[in-house]
């Protein structure tokens, strides 16, 4: 009964409109948020990276898909516009997207995946396979002349997620915050 009415009483003063009830409103959320909520759609989805933003242009598309392919790169694994018609995200990303992701299983040539880059990169990495066999993958952002030291031998065990589709720009309300402290050259939209 006691702790029925403490309940009770916990819950009017949630109601309250007040400073000290709506921080301790804000709090219990972000409690839920993440160690019920996270967790949950984690799960959910197979990865703990099921919602990312993009913080780079290597994705970025300024021109086709078929003109980024004729670089010499992507012929010398064999890709080709031909046989690049049924890629997810094949109109690349922009910095500021929110890219929602699955467990990277069935993982294919032209797939986007998340991989952990290892301690030299903060972050984990999203950039599309070019290469991939039962030992290791090769990745190249789209925007990138080249490809990226980390990217050349990729173990399975590395891949985080597989990417699905994106949300334009939505993740500038993050980003904002964070942008300025990035080398002026790579500050604001590709």
């Amino acid at each position: 009964m006691k702790i029925k009415k403490e309940l009770k009483r916990f819950w009017e003063f949630l109601k309250e409109d007040s400073w000290q009830s709506t921080f301790v409103s804000l709090i219990i959320f972000l409690i839920l948020i993440y160690f019920v909520i996270m967790p949950f759609f984690s799960w959910v989805f197979g990865t703990k990276y099921f919602l990312v933003i993009v913080e780079s242009c290597s994705m970025y598309h300024s021109k086709e898909l078929g003109e980024i392919l004729d670089n010499n790169i992507y012929k010398e694994y064999g890709i080709f516009k031909e046989n690049s018609t049924n890629w997810k995200l094949k109109n690349g990303f922009t910095k500021g997207d929110i890219i929602f992701s699955v467990a990277p299983k069935n993982l294919s040539v032209g797939d986007v995946i998340i991989f952990n880059a290892g301690e030299k990169y903060k972050y984990p990495i999203i950039h599309r396979i070019i290469y991939l066999d039962k030992e290791k993958i090769i990745t190249k952002g789209d925007n990138n002349d080249g490809i990226l030291d980390v990217e050349k031998n990729i173990l399975i065990e590395q891949v985080r997620a597989k990417s699905l589709f994106r949300i334009p720009y939505l993740g500038w309300i993050k980003l904002v915050f964070f942008d300025w402290r990035n080398h002026p050259e790579k500050r604001g939209l590709c």
